[in-house]
């Protein structure tokens, strides 16, 4: 079936595969939406493999065009969990992980350690343990008490970069900005010679090089440009990882770059002010994955007025992110009748007044029962996946060529009480 104008304009957001069948349905991966809620319930997560491993590619083989032997890591917070693992290992991606849970599901999903990158501000002591003794290949230092309590933990001689704070205003949120001054993140510029220093003197740590990161969603790539030029002032080293970031178009009136201007900006920066023979890393987390995944809700209750309320059966327990973050909203759809309709305010089902998925958002005629899929669910919904209000957190289902196979399972009512203990 031939889509709208209005229905074509937000498909571009949904996955690589997505189409309507014959009766006007979305389809994604070659299975039909109704079908995978009908299995699964709702909510659920659905993720297009193939545009997943498309993404993969995309910013494996675009980096590595532009600045030969650099390399792409998967920062892993985004989407936590072994299949997303295994596939970025599959496709030749370096992991990051910024805690111990991220590292144990990394390793656990058969990732290779030495292609493993640990990252976190406060690493404990069991962390970093846990990630010596697994081989991981390279360890981010964040702060001058974590060089010695390493320099002391490290068996053998460990690899490792120094987080540095650029200073770089990313202009984004305030919630995801990370290279301004007085961010928790990394070590102040004046301080960086210091504990170069410092790392430099511990036989047990290899400074490989240096590491940065602006933020998260931004929007606007030049400040990558500052950034460069100040990590650039700090000396020649082998590795640069100049982090992750780039934002995503999350509605259809929110422009963002692509990731070839992204990968052009950064490697011809990089080629201009860095060494040529040095190799740069950098760690998409939200650009990699947003758009291969949508969630899918079942329509509970209409509430006709002004503003008329649609609410589903999940809420800010399986998207943190659309009441997390001001200004920033998602677009939906009804399943079997894509694009058009009147603006409604799309709520949650979770007990409070700012549990809203998407505002003013169009629907044709919601009622009772429909299915509403919300598209560029991907990044960070999983991650921040909570049981507010005994909420079941939401499977994983990814689709490839009609086949729809469940990677993490629905919570139950046992798992609710599994933890709790006998009150006597």
């Amino acid at each position: 079936m031939e889509p709208s104008h209005a229905a074509e304009e937000l498909l571009g957001l949904f996955p690589d595969t997505t189409h309507l069948a014959d009766d006007g349905s979305l389809m994604v991966g070659g299975c039909r939406l109704a079908d995978v809620a009908g299995e699964f319930a709702t909510p659920v997560y659905v993720i297009d493999e193939e545009s997943l491993r498309s993404q993969a590619q995309r910013y494996q083989h675009g980096l590595e065009t532009r600045r030969p032997g650099s390399q792409v890591a998967f920062a892993s917070k985004a989407f936590p969990c072994r299949a997303a693992y295994r596939l970025m290992a599959d496709e030749g991606l370096l992991i990051d992980v910024a805690g111990g849970g991220e590292l144990c599901m990394a390793l656990d999903a058969g990732v290779d350690p030495n292609a493993i990158v640990v990252h976190g501000n406060a690493k404990t002591d069991a962390e970093l343990i846990l990630a010596v003794e697994s081989g991981v290949g390279t360890i981010v230092i964040d702060g001058f008490e974590e060089i010695e309590r390493l320099a002391k933990l490290a068996s053998s001689r460990q690899t490792v970069l120094l987080r540095i704070q650029p200073g770089v205003d990313p202009k984004t949120a305030a919630a995801v900005s990370t290279g301004q001054r007085g961010s928790k993140f990394g070590v102040p510029l004046e301080r960086v010679p210091e504990a170069i220093a410092r790392i430099r003197a511990h036989p047990s740590l290899h400074l490989e090089g240096l590491h940065l990161h602006l933020g998260s969603q931004l929007l606007e790539i030049e400040p990558y440009l500052e950034a460069i030029e100040v990590v650039a002032r700090l000396g020649r080293f082998e590795v640069y990882d100049l982090g992750g970031g780039l934002g995503v178009q999350y509605t259809r009136d929110q422009p963002a770059p692509s990731v070839e201007q992204y990968l052009d900006l950064v490697t011809e920066s990089a080629s201009r002010h860095l060494p040529r023979d040095a190799r740069i890393v950098l760690e998409p987390g939200r650009s990699l994955v947003a758009r291969s995944g949508i969630t899918l809700y079942r329509v509970i209750t209409v509430k006709s007025g002004e503003p008329t309320f649609v609410a589903v059966d999940g809420g800010i327990a399986d998207n943190l992110e659309a009441s997390l973050y001001v200004g920033q909203r998602f677009e939906a759809t009804l399943v079997d009748r894509v694009g058009g309709g009147e603006p409604v305010e799309l709520v949650g089902r979770q007990c409070e007044s700012g549990d809203r998925l998407a505002s003013q958002v169009p629907l044709r005629n919601p009622v009772a029962g429909d299915l509403v899929a919300m598209p560029m669910t991907g990044a960070y919904t999983h991650t921040l996946v909570n049981n507010y209000n005994g909420a079941l957190r939401p499977a994983i289902v990814f689709c490839r060529n009609g086949v729809a196979r469940a990677v993490v399972r629905r919570d139950t009512y046992e798992d609710l009480l599994a933890r709790e203990l006998p009150w006597p």
